[in-house]
């Protein structure tokens, strides 16, 4: 089969559908991949075709949203996102038409499911959608974007309302701009007002979900079209060695704590490296930082510490005595398969959800949302991570646990078994 894969956000949210479009690929089929231009270099590093969906996820961000995603509101974090996304509807549906020229399956998970959908009503081409985080309505659990609705025996009606208000929430944002995609670039009438999502539920479109079944177990009230297959994980490109100044770093005293936010930006990094300086000189540990999109930033550090760019969570994590991290979903499942407690710093989003569910399996301590993050509970999460003897064995058995699937090679047999009924 020849399949598009459209991935849209962060490095984190991109990287897993890498992992997936690499397995295709190995599995004989012929893979292309819409993703920001960001990622032109990733992609093409793994042999698989690129087409550029236009603004850049790292510029986009700085731009847009640099003022508010420390507060955590994710209400105006997808306002902020969708008055952009105009240009970057038309964009995706453009280089979109070329990406899906061909095509037997479009692969998409929420970031390309409006581009998704447009382009396979467009070109008559079968759609699956492909998550890194729970989508469907449960009762069984709050949605990934209202995770702190306590929960009772009297709040199941409400944990299957909030998927369903969480959906609209994030389709109403952007459906100006798939509009726009759609009567501009693609001739096609816009979508209904309140979106795709029961036209989905009723025709029991396939979802595949890359996450562990250990991490969160599939509802009951699920259709048996939705596969939990495990997590995507993206190995270090074939001859990739670390940087000898990491490895060295590594090699000389005990496993340092990893310290990083990823793609979430600071307002003033400055400030967030201090703090995270303090904590770590009160807790006497060694620390890999990550600079990431410049939440950290640091110059003479001490010889107990060292910053890095880029470098494979599949490979660093493992050698590490604990992770400290904003909570995405890609972030989350690396720290988890390593087998080391896990502390969550949430800043928006589905972050939240992740840090409670981490916390839940007695994996990491209670997550400290970003914009309470201080000094004290910052040492305080670091001490108990690397000393808490239970918490560590319980991280042991389901990092063992993560490792033992092979989330990719599932996925595509799901895949391939479901198109062959199409």
């Amino acid at each position: 089969m020849q399949i598009t894969i459209i991935a849209g956000g962060s490095r984190g949210d991109v990287q897993p559908y890498v992992a997936l479009g690499i397995g295709l690929k190995e599995a004989g089929h012929t893979v292309r991949i819409l993703a920001p231009r960001d990622y032109h270099d990733l992609i093409s590093s793994y042999g698989l075709e690129f087409f550029d969906m236009g603004g850049g996820a790292m510029a986009m961000a700085q731009s847009q949203i640099q003022d508010i995603v420390e507060q955590g509101n994710i209400l105006k974090i997808l306002s902020a996102t969708g008055k952009g996304a105009q240009q970057l509807a038309l964009d995706s549906a453009r280089q979109g038409l070329l990406a899906c020229h061909g095509s037997d399956l479009i692969l998409a998970g929420f970031a390309g499911l409006s581009n998704g959908l447009a382009l396979a009503e467009k070109l008559n081409i079968p759609f699956f959608q492909a998550h890194l985080m729970p989508f469907t309505p449960s009762s069984e659990f709050p949605s990934v974007l209202t995770p702190r609705i306590p929960q009772t025996p009297f709040t199941r009606w409400a944990n299957n309302l909030s998927h369903r208000l969480a959906q609209q929430m994030m389709w109403q944002m952007l459906r100006s701009a798939d509009t726009t995609a759609r009567t501009q670039v693609l001739a096609m009438k816009p979508a209904p007002f309140w979106g795709p999502f029961a036209s989905l539920q009723r025709e029991a479109q396939p979802i595949i979900y890359g996450y562990s079944r250990h991490v969160i177990a599939p509802p009951a009230d699920w259709p048996a079209t939705n596969h939990v297959t495990g997590y995507w994980f993206l190995e270090p490109p074939a001859g990739w060695v670390p940087p000898g100044d990491l490895a060295a770093f590594l090699q000389a005293g005990p496993p340092p704590v990893y310290i990083g936010f990823g793609s979430m930006l600071s307002r003033k990094p400055e400030e967030a490296t201090e703090l995270v300086l303090k904590a770590l000189k009160r807790t006497g540990q060694r620390a890999i930082l990550s600079s990431g999109w410049g939440g950290l930033q640091g110059d003479n550090l001490p010889e107990t510490m060292m910053m890095v760019g880029s470098v494979p969570h599949s490979w660093l994590f493992p050698q590490m005595a604990a992770v400290v991290h904003h909570g995405g979903a890609g972030t989350t499942g690396a720290g988890l398969a390593a087998g080391i407690p896990s502390i969550i710093t949430p800043f928006f989003g589905d972050q939240p959800f992740w840090g409670q569910r981490v916390h839940a399996l007695g994996v990491g301590p209670r997550p400290i949302p970003r914009r309470y993050l201080s000094v004290d509970n910052l040492a305080e999460a670091i001490r108990l991570a690397i000393s808490d003897r239970t918490m560590q064995k319980n991280a042991a058995t389901l990092g063992e646990r993560i490792r033992a699937e092979n989330g990719v090679a599932h996925a595509i047999a799901v895949v391939e078994r479901l198109s062959m009924k199409k």
